[in-house]
């Protein structure tokens, strides 16, 4: 069993660099990708290609697969998968790690931010370095997701709003402190690779 590990967009380092440390322990094979190229637009469209492209590259096709994906890589997570489908590789699981969720149709960031999170919130700051057009490119479409069971690790208090939101879906939810993010991930895989 792999969880490929998708970080942050536009090359913003992981706010949990140990995320992985305690899946070999649990029978998981961790791998992070590298993500380049998406600095410039499509923003989405290129992190997109760059992770399958890493993906196709570090995972075996037939290899059982989760993707864990933080932070605003959370909204390409339909985007992804159908990346993965379409190269016939088996996604068996879906985790978003402080991240908005993906929805149905051709949103933009900002159209996430102000749907997922409580009326009256105001929208996060524009990031140090994020270009021009980020939050409002359109993503793209993740009609037919999730195909797989979801699962949504909360870490980050900004997101809870999003968490509760994966929980009235349906989805396992695990809430806890940064350093404990790594066993809660490793318990959230066995559990989605259960339903799967």
């Amino acid at each position: 069993m792999i969880a490929v590990l998708l970080p942050p967009t536009l090359g913003r380092p992981t706010r949990l660099p140990a995320l992985d440390g305690g899946l070999p322990a649990a029978g998981v094979t961790p791998v992070r990708v590298a993500v380049a190229g998406d600095g410039l637009p499509p923003h989405a469209a290129r992190y997109v290609a760059a992770a399958s492209l890493e993906i196709r590259r570090l995972v075996p096709p037939d290899a059982p697969t989760a993707l864990v994906a933080e932070g605003d890589a959370g909204p390409l997570a339909g985007a992804l998968g159908a990346a993965q489908r379409a190269a016939h590789r088996p996604v068996f699981g879906y985790v978003l790690v402080d991240a908005l969720l993906p929805q149905p149709g051709t949103a933009t960031r900002a159209d996430l931010d102000r749907t997922q999170n409580p009326q009256g919130t105001p929208p996060p700051p524009v990031a140090d370095g994020e270009p021009a057009g980020y939050r409002t490119e359109t993503l793209p479409p993740s009609a037919d997701w999730p195909d797989a069971p979801c699962g949504y690790l909360l870490t980050d208090p900004a997101r809870a709003h999003a968490a509760r939101l994966a929980r009235m879906r349906g989805w396992a939810v695990r809430e806890c402190a940064p350093r404990e993010a790594s066993g809660a991930l490793a318990a959230l895989l066995l559990e989605l690779r259960g339903m799967a």
